[in-house]
């Protein structure tokens, strides 16, 4: 099945189920310029890494959302998961925390870009760093992600109130791409991406691995030693969940995969 904007035709492989995009570095900034230039419409971009498939393995809610949305690739459990189906790895690891700042920088028409998510302190710094990452964008922080969520059609006029080209929104995953779905419509923003912590790392709250171990895909190591905790369970537990889940799935045979691209078929008409 392929993905379609403008000129850019984006093939999509099979994971797990789910449609996930496969495009180069170069193609993804392509595509998300393209859309958030748009005088109209609106494209939502969700990220799949290893612990969000195995919340939307027993979340059939958050699957039927992920399959309303573009999906990017993120991090190396996708690309085993895509070895085991297809043969080979995503043409590119397109995880949030590195493709949307990259992706800021790319853009160089000037964008109008709301931010909601995460703590109040840290949206405020997060915004003025992004100020300085590109001085040529305007960022307006909307409300941090602790807002009463019976408020959220408030929140969102404030959004189309600011008339913003793309929506970055914070909140954690199921939550943020299960909000996106409910409240943001055309109007909005034309670009409108889950971004899960990117927020707590352009702020400085959280520190990003060493470059050695996230050009290995790494990162999850350092960020278990770090906060071990509270991300025990998504590692330590999360990882072999996962590979469980793609052995199961590979080992299916064709009848689940063919029943997963009829259901994409039909997603698409």
């Amino acid at each position: 099945m392929n993905l379609m904007s403008g000129n850019l035709v984006a093939a999509q492989r099979d994971i797990l189920g789910l449609p996930v995009c496969e495009l180069s570095w170069a193609d993804a900034f392509a595509f998300a310029e393209e859309v958030a230039t748009m005088p109209f419409g609106q494209t939502v971009v969700a990220f799949i890494n290893a612990n969000n498939a195995n919340l939307m393995m027993r979340d059939p809610e958050y699957r039927a959302v992920l399959e309303r949305q573009v999906v990017f690739p993120d991090g190396h459990g996708v690309d085993i998961a895509s070895m085991v189906f297809h043969g080979r790895e995503f043409p590119a690891n397109l995880n949030g925390t590195d493709f949307v700042p990259a992706l800021l920088t790319y853009i160089t028409k000037p964008m109008r870009v709301a931010l909601i998510g995460t703590r109040a302190t840290t949206l405020e710094r997060a915004t003025e760093n992004f100020r300085r990452h590109t001085p040529w964008h305007e960022f307006i922080p909307i409300s941090d992600g602790y807002f009463d969520r019976a408020k959220s059609d408030e929140i969102m006029e404030r959004v189309r109130a600011a008339n913003v080209d793309i929506l970055l929104v914070a909140m954690g995953s199921p939550a943020q791409e299960k909000w996106i779905d409910r409240h943001v419509g055309p109007g909005h923003a034309r670009l409108v991406l889950s971004v899960g912590a990117l927020f707590d790392f352009v702020a400085g709250d959280v520190r990003r691995a060493p470059e050695g171990l996230r050009k290995l895909r790494l990162e999850w190591i350092y960020r278990l030693a770090q906060e071990p905790k509270r991300l025990w369970r998504r590692y330590v537990l999360g990882n072999p969940l996962f590979l469980y889940h793609v052995l199961r799935y590979k080992l299916s045979g064709t009848v689940a995969r063919r029943r997963a691209n009829e259901t994409m078929k039909a997603g698409m008409r």
